[in-house]
């Protein structure tokens, strides 16, 4: 428990931190990288290319000095974090190589204001937080290892199908190497891969949406060739079937969770599919008795994934209703067959159908589609509770 004085020493600084924006986060990874090189193998380093991960992190920071005196409303962000530290496989002496790098960012780049006073409250305040973090992802890996199928830290995976879904998503069947059995999962978790390979500069963790409800056996997870996407690439090029991977358990704090009578709208764009995809196989399979809509909107039918699979499953489940929007049809596309509408998503066509007391909405997509759907649904009066998204990489919030 931190005291008064820490506190308020920490919240002061809020119009410091505010100031430094992100200069703070790039200075901190900068100065952790070239004195802890081995990071380079835990972190994703694209997101430190694109500048995604020093923004993610500086909000984090930010949010918890404003929130010092109330951590509870962190709570979410805590969770969502925990579980993507999991995925990393991220130990508690770790922690003590970030706040140590912290600490000295904040000497160096505000050095009158960073007194003894000022470094001693954020020490504590930090080493609360990390408190936090290690007690989590401890209570995540003793239940990944405990639960029936469980592991902790790495299994060998053998690729027993590698499936090409649309033009840039490849689709990938692993099982374990043991032929032992796999935990289940929340429908919208994803899998950990740490992927170690002459082929690649460094280590890299991915984590992958699972993209079918669990069965014990196995798991299939989805890629997304991204221009410049070092594991991506690497998926896509180099992995094949008979292949061995090194998973981590499922985690993640996006995850379908709803009563029988409740109506379930799962809305995707492009890649974002793939966790609707776990989700959908859930339902129909646990025959979902109310309204399932699915609705999803993509370039063309040539980056449709799963288009056949989910026109299958309209015609066997009459209570899921399908809706897809093309933004650029080819000629070779088939209206009413292939898609519904051209151009880009638009909801309120749909109002009626989709906005039924009680309904739950999942979505998942590029970030401003995203913003989009939240936009309009909450303009319609649908309260946050019944909103749930997930963001691919660093959290951005809507």
């Amino acid at each position: 428990m931190l005291d008064a004085r820490t506190i308020d020493i920490v919240k002061s600084t809020v119009p410091l931190l505010e100031s430094a924006n992100t200069a703070l986060t790039e200075h901190f990874y900068q100065r952790m990288f070239r004195d802890n090189p081995e990071l380079k193998d835990v972190f994703n380093l694209s997101h430190q290319k694109t500048g995604r991960q020093p923004a993610a992190l500086f909000a984090a920071v930010l949010a918890y000095a404003k929130n010092i005196d109330n951590p509870a409303v962190l709570s979410a962000a805590v969770e969502r974090i925990a579980h993507k530290h999991t995925g990393f496989a991220i130990q508690p002496e770790q922690y003590a190589i970030v706040g140590h790098h912290l600490l000295e960012t904040i000497k160096e780049l505000a050095p009158d204001a960073a007194t003894p006073e000022v470094i001693d409250a954020w020490a504590q305040a930090y080493g609360a937080l990390a408190d936090i973090f290690i007690g989590r992802e401890e209570q995540i890996y003793q239940d990944n290892e405990t639960r029936a199928g469980g592991w902790r830290g790495t299994r060998a995976f053998v690729v027993k199908e590698k499936r090409v879904e649309s033009e840039h998503i490849t689709s990938f069947l692993l099982a374990p190497a043991d032929g032992g059995a796999v935990v289940d999962f929340q429908p919208g978790q994803y899998l950990n891969l740490h992927l170690d390979s002459d082929r690649l500069e460094h280590k890299e963790y991915r984590q992958y949406s699972l993209c079918q409800a669990p069965n014990g056996e196995h798991y299939r997870i989805a890629v997304k060739r991204e221009q410049g996407g070092v594991a991506s690439n690497f998926m896509h090029d180099h992995v094949q079937q008979g292949d061995t991977l090194q998973v981590l358990p499922p985690a993640g704090d996006f995850f379908m969770e709803v009563a029988p009578d409740t109506p379930v709208v799962l809305i995707s764009g492009g890649v974002g599919l793939t966790p609707m995809r776990a989700m959908l196989d859930q339902l129909l399979s646990q025959n979902h008795p109310a309204p399932v809509h699915w609705l999803h909107a993509c370039e063309n039918g040539a980056q449709h994934a799963f288009k056949a699979d989910i026109q299958a499953r309209r015609q066997a489940h009459a209570n899921l209703e399908t809706h897809t929007w093309y933004r650029a049809p080819l000629e070779s596309d088939r209206p009413a067959e292939d898609f519904d509408a051209t151009g880009m998503m638009d909801l309120s066509k749909l109002r009626e159908a989709i906005s039924q007391p009680g309904a739950h909405y999942y979505f998942c997509g590029p970030v401003p589609f995203m913003a989009m759907v939240k936009d309009t649904l909450s303009g319609w009066g649908i309260a946050d509770e019944q909103l749930h998204y997930e963001v691919f990489g660093p959290h951005q919030s809507l």
